[in-house]
């Protein structure tokens, strides 16, 4: 039975396969391999829930640890960097690698296609879609992954945790951060507060 004509063949589907006009990745790009980017001013339980989840979806997760010029941070890169790994370190195929610049450029220099982003609240979405926009302008090979956190940690924020930490005990600490994180951050603020 001839098919309508408004249905394409399977010739048409592999000629449009093939044209030169397509618009789509590089060859060379992987999709199984998944960049999230942040500041990680520290790393939170929300930042790491979003690296677990990305790691049963992806073969490879790479953390990339930036520097943010509108925030000041309250740990180094290379603290960040270390906190980040010794959080991380129980999950295969998860590295960890600070970067400057822009997110999608160190996307593309891991020759991956996917740029991973976690988000809180009605507040990160308007700013995660305008972020979004200006990263398909600048690389339209790469594509943004959105994963909405867990509602038990959408509120944790670096805000907060500058205000509990003195307050709260290890434990009470640990719901809101990793392990290796609670002691630095303890040491950091105390630090903070003397000087």
């Amino acid at each position: 039975m001839p098919t309508k004509p408004s249905e394409p063949c399977l010739a048409d589907l592999k000629t449009a396969a093939s044209s030169p006009l397509r618009e789509g990745p590089e060859p060379r790009q992987n999709a199984e391999t998944a960049v999230y980017t942040g500041s990680f001013d520290p790393i939170t339980l929300g930042h790491l829930d979003v690296v677990q989840r990305a790691a049963r979806i992806f073969r490879s997760v790479i953390v990339g640890v930036g520097i943010n010029p509108d925030k000041n941070p309250l740990f180094t890169l290379d603290e960040r960097v270390d906190l980040v790994r010794a959080s991380v370190a129980h999950l295969p195929g998860v590295r960890v690698e600070h970067f400057d610049g822009l997110a999608v450029s160190f996307v593309r220099r891991h020759a991956a296609r996917v740029l991973l982003r976690g988000m809180r609240s009605l507040t990160d979405i308007e700013a995660e879609f305008t972020m979004s926009l200006a990263n398909r302008k600048l690389a339209p090979d790469v594509e943004t992954v959105f994963l909405m956190a867990d509602a038990q940690y959408s509120h944790i924020s670096s805000s907060l945790l500058k205000q509990i930490t003195p307050l709260a005990d290890d434990d009470a600490l640990s719901q809101f951060v990793p392990r290796p994180v609670v002691t630095a951050l303890r040491r950091k603020l105390q630090q903070s507060s003397a000087s």
